[in-house]
């Protein structure tokens, strides 16, 4: 435990933006990754030294070209194709890796973050590994650590990536947990009326929100098949989402003031959630606008946003209407899963942690 207390104050004692940074991403075979990737290699800052992108740790692992997993992110500009090399501990220590990104399974970040932390480098967790501080919550991952008390130690210390909530904590995190994609979109919808302590918690908040396919991941399943998820649109996850639990600890809402259910959209990507609630006392209708002033990456919108108005960008657009009673609300939260839901906010997170803009190469 000492070793990580001094990695701490080492990393408060960063106060100065950094010109750049060596960053490594492990996962980037997924929807995600690639995105993270598209970024990383585009971002202003990381012009010096290419990403270093890791596969399989096993020892049967290949080395890959990136380009030839993800034909999309190749450029003609002559420069070859960053290499897809098999992960290990050594490999990042010689790199002189800083940032590690963990674009993982649940399972997989859980086991890597203690010995990422342990080797002196800071990780963004794409997972929901880390997000959820308290055990009912955390449960839905069933998740096993084999040093309890480490991991015990770790998610104490983790931060809830949503930079507009926690800017300042991010800015000298050892591990960021990036937020959920749902979440993300209903959680940046609510803060604003939540903390201004304006909701009527007893009438509770109902959110309904629709995400594209691509929220499901890679892996084909019976329900994102064409077939399925074409021409249809279904729930699921109700009641138990793994969602849930982020919503209630960042809002500091209880189970009973809260239903959230998701949709399948039969779309690539994106999110809608609308969400309803009763207000307790009247609203200024620059709330979100005021709440976000500082926030770049929201943008408060007069009319009620759509997904086509944020796809493939990192903006959480947001709007809402107050209805004839002056009591009732809609609130409607767009973003992309892939980016502001996931990639992007990672890259944001990393801004963050850097000293850097937020918005840096993302716009």
């Amino acid at each position: 435990m000492d070793v990580l207390l001094q990695e701490e104050t080492l990393v408060k004692q960063q106060g100065l933006p950094a010109p750049s940074v060596r960053t490594a991403v492990a996962g980037v075979s997924g929807y995600s990754g690639a995105e993270l990737a598209r970024l990383l290699l585009a971002h202003p800052r990381l012009t010096a030294d290419t990403p270093l992108f890791l596969g399989r740790m096993d020892a049967g692992a290949t080395t890959n070209s990136l380009f030839d997993l993800h034909p999309h992110l190749a450029r003609n500009d002559g420069r070859p194709s960053p290499l897809i090399v098999p992960f290990t501990w050594q490999l990042l220590r010689d790199s002189g890796t800083e940032i590690l990104f963990l674009a993982t399974p649940h399972e997989q970040s859980r086991e890597w973050v203690p010995e990422a932390v342990a080797n002196g480098l800071r990780v963004i967790d794409l997972s929901g590994a880390w997000r959820l501080h308290e055990l009912e919550n955390a449960a839905v991952y069933k998740l096993s650590d084999a040093d309890p008390a480490r991991a015990s130690f770790l998610q104490a210390k983790a931060v809830y990536g949503s930079p507009e909530l926690h800017r300042a904590a991010i800015r000298t995190a050892r591990l960021v947990a990036n937020p959920g994609c749902y979440a993300t979109s209903i959680i940046l919808a609510l803060a604003p009326f939540v903390q201004a302590g304006v909701v009527d918690l007893e009438r509770g908040i109902v959110c309904d929100a629709k995400s594209g396919v691509s929220g499901a991941g890679k892996a084909a399943t019976a329900k994102t098949h064409f077939m399925y998820a074409a021409d249809n649109l279904s729930a699921y996850g109700v009641f138990g989402h793994r969602h849930t639990g982020e919503l209630l600890e960042q809002l500091h809402l209880s189970a009973d003031q809260i239903r959230f259910t998701p949709h399948l959209l039969p779309i690539p990507r994106g999110i809608l959630s609308t969400i309803y609630l009763r207000l307790k006392a009247p609203v200024d209708a620059a709330i979100v606008h005021t709440f976000y002033a500082d926030s770049p990456m929201v943008r408060a919108r007069t009319s009620l946003p759509q997904i086509q108005d944020v796809v493939h960008t990192n903006f959480c657009d947001i709007g809402f209407e107050i209805g004839p009673n002056g009591r009732d609300v809609v609130v409607v939260s767009c973003l992309d899963n892939l980016l502001k839901g996931a990639a992007g906010q990672a890259v944001q997170n990393m801004n963050v942690m850097c000293g850097w803009k937020e918005e840096e190469g993302l716009l």
